[in-house]
């Protein structure tokens, strides 16, 4: 099984996108009821439900929402390797990545959703060949970057994809209000599709790790160092508004105009004022992202 890390070089701060092994050391107790009992590392993903404003973690072992002080309780039962995730406008929950060690489950989960907030899973597409590290769902369409493949997928369904291009990233954030308008996170910086991800421009500074844009006035970036930085025009200008505490970044979700959620190397973080203050709504233990 294959993952991602992020490296940050002294030289250049650039991102190193470099592929390892992913390691099976997580904790494999009892289906995580008892938060306190819990100890997760490796976020992939941070997603809220749109409905009730609740917050999802997507790990190396399972997906978790917090519980009393913070702690990590379980979602389901499902302790797999969920790499990219993502929560719909509806609350559908999509995610790709690995199974848990000893489930009889191809290595490469593909697409799979839930309709129940993590609860159950059903596979989707590309079952047993695809590991999608990064998703997006807008304008009615699934946007991943097949890391397997090292390549731009786009389906309307879930089921059927299209191959827009050949890339090397780490994240994807899509225009909310232009299909067409595709960013992905690259070694030499963010690079700018404005054909749906047929084909992209070259890379432009500042590097980011993780990119999110919910908002047409306010994409939102984080660099390799954690620090936050919003864009009113798309990514052409930038401005840093503050860092995220914890240290090396793993994801970053935006929510509108003002409120993020960070995860870092020391648990998850939430802001309501666009990055320059942070609450910690998640404990983890210091471990590797994607």
């Amino acid at each position: 099984m294959k993952k991602r890390l992020i490296a940050l070089s002294a030289s250049t701060v650039a991102l190193a996108l470099t592929l390892t092994a992913c390691g099976g050391d997580g904790d494999d107790s009892d289906g995580g009821k008892s938060a306190a009992s819990v100890d997760i590392s490796h976020i992939h993903g941070v997603g809220v439900h749109p409905t009730d404003g609740k917050l999802y973690v997507a790990t190396h072992n399972g997906v978790y929402t917090p519980g009393e002080k913070n702690a990590p309780v379980l979602v389901g039962d499902r302790k797999d390797d969920f790499m990219g995730f993502t929560i719909t406008a509806d609350g559908t929950f999509l995610a790709s990545g690995h199974p848990a060690p000893g489930r009889d489950a191809p290595a490469n989960l593909g697409l799979i959703e839930s309709a129940d907030t993590g609860k159950t899973w059903q596979d989707k597409s590309l079952t047993g060949e695809v590991d999608f590290h990064s998703l997006d769902h807008a304008h009615a369409t699934v946007y991943g970057y097949d890391s397997t493949n090292g390549l731009l997928r786009v389906s309307k369904d879930g089921s059927t994809w299209e191959t827009r291009s050949e890339l090397k990233a780490l994240d994807l954030a899509v225009s909310p209000t232009d299909p067409d308008t595709v960013l992905a996170t690259t070694e030499s910086g963010v690079v700018r599709s404005t054909d749906g991800g047929k084909t992209f421009g070259p890379g432009a500074k500042p590097v980011m790790a993780f990119l999110s844009w919910s908002d047409a006035k306010a994409l939102y970036g984080v660099d390799p160092a954690g620090k936050i930085s919003v864009s009113a025009d798309g990514g052409k200008t930038w401005k840093e508004t503050g860092t995220a505490p914890g240290g090396q970044p793993q994801a970053l979700t935006a929510i509108g105009a003002q409120r993020l959620i960070a995860a870092t190397g020391d648990g998850v973080y939430e802001s309501q004022d666009g990055g320059a203050t942070f609450t910690k709504r998640l404990d983890v233990s210091s471990g590797g992202g994607h």
